[in-house]
């Protein structure tokens, strides 16, 4: 190989190794921008987001530097092999169900039955009714209007329907609309239309019969950050995430009119939001390197000027999905894995196979009690609390049954 060979060799090298370390820069470090609203154009969404003045970008003041969060061991739990008021957890339904809804009387839960592809009410006794005659073959989500007996179904090849069980009537939606949320007063839908253009991916809302859907902000590649939540108070219908580091991310809340809401800031990725029963404060899940990359439990004020103060890590590690507000806003109860393994945040699917306990958890003292040590495994999701607080009903992920526990 001759001298100059070499020489061109060797700064190929560094020329490689430079290209490396610059995407490894973008992949884990560089902040991403956040969704900006793009010039009106017509889109083609059918059955059509009509022509809409495009909103203001969202304005947000400077997030102030923090100083480093200490890695702290989480809370210890109480001993597992206590004795005392413990509840017990029953078995509810025996078949196997999904999709698990409180129904808007505050008592009473709506199931999907996975075996005969159908939709039922039943007490907190045990009586049961059906509410519809008609099969729905293999629903995949349903999401349920707080207000009426109305739900928007969503299955695997993508396809979404809104049926009305009172009217016993069906509306079709189109297949690129996703990440349903009703409003609090059910009149609404907030969801994410997303087009196969990036310049055509837009937060927008429709009425709770599809119809009338307008366009809210422009969300292009972040859309993957979006998360439609409208909030009890009707003050946001959605929030979006900007990475500020490795470990930091920012939280913008949308409302409907360019409000310019301030910003709260989350320690981690994953992001994972809950609200309470009054739309002020904000549960949530993230992981972090702080605590190996398990999802950890944080609460933030999250209305109006109170936005991003109170800020609390509660040294619980669970996911947000697990949890369920009480009657108390400050009292949430979850399901918190007996134990997980370093990366266990990274994957959501993870929080499906965990042997989980039942805890009682207050996020402003940090007082966490046992509510209920299982006489066998369970992998619990789809917590539900009645309104009266007495009952609280969970799927067992590992049989797809639900079960119930009585709080009082």
């Amino acid at each position: 190989m001759s001298k100059y060979q070499r020489i061109l060799l060797i700064i190929g090298f560094i020329a490689i190794v430079f290209a490396i370390g610059y995407f490894l820069y973008t992949l884990f470090f560089k902040a991403i921008a956040p969704p900006k609203i793009t010039p009106e154009k017509e889109v083609g969404i059918s059955p059509g987001l009509p022509e809409a003045k495009p909103g203001e970008p969202i304005v947000v003041p400077d997030v102030p530097e923090e100083p480093p969060l200490i890695k702290k061991p989480p809370v210890k739990m109480p001993d597992k092999t206590a004795k005392g008021d413990l509840t017990k957890i029953k078995d509810f339904v025996n078949e196997s169900s999904a999709n698990l809804v409180l129904d808007k009387n505050g008592s009473d839960i709506k199931f999907y039955d996975k075996e005969n592809g159908k939709f039922y009410r039943i007490t907190k006794d045990g009586k049961r009714s059906i509410l519809s005659d008609k099969i729905f073959y293999n629903v995949e989500t349903s999401t349920w209007s707080p207000t009426q007996n109305k739900a928007i179904l969503e299955y695997p090849d993508g396809s979404n329907i809104i049926y009305d069980f009172d009217r016993q009537k069906q509306i079709t939606m189109p297949k690129h609309w996703e990440s349903f949320n009703f409003s609090p007063s059910g009149k609404n839908i907030a969801m994410k239309s997303i087009g196969l253009d990036v310049d055509n991916r837009w937060l927008a809302i429709t009425d709770d019969n599809g119809s009338n859907a307008r366009r809210v902000e422009s969300i292009g590649i972040n859309a993957d950050r979006v998360y439609p939540s409208w909030s009890p108070n009707n003050q946001t219908i959605a929030m979006y995430t900007k990475g500020i580091d490795f470990d930091r991310q920012e939280v913008f809340f949308v409302g409907l009119n360019n409000e310019n809401f301030k910003s709260t800031v989350i320690h981690g990725r994953g992001f994972e939001p809950k609200w309470n029963n009054n739309g002020d404060k904000l549960l949530y899940s993230v992981y972090s390197s702080i605590n190996d990359y398990k999802p950890m439990l944080w609460s933030v004020n999250a209305q109006g000027n109170a936005i991003n103060s109170n800020r609390k890590k509660l040294n619980i590690e669970t996911w947000a999905h697990k949890c369920a507000f009480g009657k108390e806003n400050n009292d949430i109860y979850c399901a918190v894995p007996d134990e997980l393994p370093e990366g266990a945040g990274l994957s959501k699917e993870f929080s499906k196979t965990t042997i989980d306990m039942l805890y009682k958890i207050n996020i402003n003292t940090g007082q966490t009690k046992l509510i209920a040590i299982p006489e066998k495994n369970y992998s619990m999701s789809n917590l539900i609390i009645s309104n009266d607080e007495r009952y609280l009903y969970f799927t067992d992920n590992i049989t797809d049954k639900i079960k119930q526990v009585r709080l009082k």
